[in-house]
């Protein structure tokens, strides 16, 4: 039993084979940085603002990837999720259900724009109606968890990575048929708004870009990608006696330190992945879109693609859309069941928990509302979402009784504390423009 976990990631020590079974959990959990969301909210920027919303997309890439390494970090120094830290830490049991509750409703949010953005693509593509299309996403999205669950981490690292690709070439190609201005490129690397319509859609970029249940599945992700053959007691665990750290090295067969650097290594990748498609899609929009009535909805500027660069570039677009949604509203609802398991302890099963969560997109594609719209705010709601699962991560990561010598450096922890105070600021912001009618 002790030898198992070392004959895997000993195979080959030092050889590509190796280094790519290291390599995963960050392209997994990047899927959530190219859910429908970000494809509406990045398309509406660029057909309304043109490159003036550039610099957001940026600087929501830079703070993703340290959010998202400090999230794997967690789970690979601790062998537990962050859903799973913050259930053993809060005591009192009504404050574990008050943040269960706010992050099953971001949980929630993020399954309406994943259903929707495959309701919609399924409909550019095939005529299918949206409510139908909303069920189909939903169905897959079943098959693809029960993927995960029976098969394991890695066949399904595999399956999301393909749809991954998918999306990047539906996203891309447009940008080559008909190139952006590189000096709308330049001026829209300078930060600044133009109305308060800009800051909703700026918090709209930000909420999709940093994706709260993205924070709470890469740290379950890594958990489970890397976990040894027998469960040990996690570093920082309550209970009498001293806290010791849990002996994964020796249990995983590789050390902490190696893993940790190679997630700096798949977090780039997923990241560059990502930011790149995201800033495709705005500057697609800004090139093609800008000013054109009807581009500010998907379907708008679906049929504006067709008409201006051909019907190649728009059913690319809507696959590309199509991938997004199938690949993301798995990954959301797995995130979905950590966060449930990890603060409340209880198991729902899994086809109880997918149609649970997908009854209030199914509830909105059947009122007829604006898919983009509800995609849009959908992302808003996400940026709320934000400081509950960035600030306890910071919080966490910091500390030496829960990571111990892998504890954030000083300059680490500012990074992550003006992320947070950025993404704060910015949300408080938007709810003053809202509340007085701004």
């Amino acid at each position: 039993m002790d030898r198992a976990p070392q004959r895997r990631p000993r195979r080959g020590a030092g050889s590509v084979p190796r280094a790519a079974w290291l390599i995963g959990p960050a392209l997994v959990a990047g899927v959530a940085y190219l859910d429908p969301g970000n494809v509406a909210s990045n398309m509406t920027a660029g057909a309304v603002y043109g490159y003036l919303l550039v610099w957001v997309v940026v600087v929501g890439n830079v703070m993703a990837w340290l959010i998202q390494y400090l999230s794997a970090k967690l789970g690979i120094v601790t062998g537990r999720s962050l859903p799973e830290t913050l259930g053993s830490r809060i005591r009192n049991p009504w404050a574990r259900r008050a943040y269960w509750l706010q992050a099953e409703l971001v949980a929630m949010a993020t399954d309406i724009a994943e259903v929707i953005g495959g309701a919609v693509a399924l409909n550019l593509l095939f005529g299918v109606p949206l409510l139908w299309g909303g069920l189909i996403t939903g169905a897959v999205s079943i098959v693809l968890l029960l993927v995960q669950s029976r098969r394991g981490a890695k066949t399904f690292e595999f399956v999301v990575i393909g749809l991954v690709a998918i999306i990047a070439i539906g996203f891309t190609y447009g940008v080559f048929v008909a190139p952006p201005d590189p000096a709308g490129i330049v001026s829209g690397l300078v930060p600044r708004f133009d109305d308060a319509a800009s800051v909703l859609l700026a918090a709209s970029i930000l909420g999709a870009t940093i994706m709260p249940h993205a924070i709470y599945a890469h740290s379950a992700l890594a958990r489970d990608r890397f976990a040894p053959s027998a469960r040990p007691t996690a570093f920082g665990d309550s209970g009498p006696g001293p806290r010791v750290p849990a002996p994964l090295d020796q249990l995983r067969g590789i050390s902490t330190s190696r893993l940790l650097r190679a997630t700096k290594w798949d977090v780039t990748i997923a990241m560059l992945i990502a930011g790149t498609v995201n800033l495709c899609i705005l500057l697609l929009a800004a090139a093609n879109l800008a000013g054109v009535p009807g581009t500010a909805t998907l379907e708008g500027a679906y049929a504006a693609l067709d008409v201006d660069l051909g019907p190649a570039v728009a059913t690319l677009f809507a696959v590309g859309l199509l991938a997004s949604g199938l690949a993301s509203t798995s990954v959301g609802a797995y995130a979905g069941a950590e966060i449930m398991h990890g603060l409340l302890h209880i198991r729902v099963p899994l086809l109880a928990r997918r149609l649970v969560t997908l009854v209030p997109a199914l509830i909105i594609l059947a009122a007829g509302v604006n898919p983009t719209l509800a995609l849009v705010l959908s992302q808003v709601v996400l940026s709320f979402g934000i400081p509950f699962a960035l600030i306890p991560l910071v919080a966490l990561t910091a500390k030496t009784d829960v990571l111990g010598r892998y504890r954030n450096r000083v300059l680490t922890t500012a990074a992550g504390v003006a992320a947070s105070v950025f993404l704060i600021v910015l949300n408080g912001v938007l709810l003053w423009l809202v509340l007085t009618g701004a």
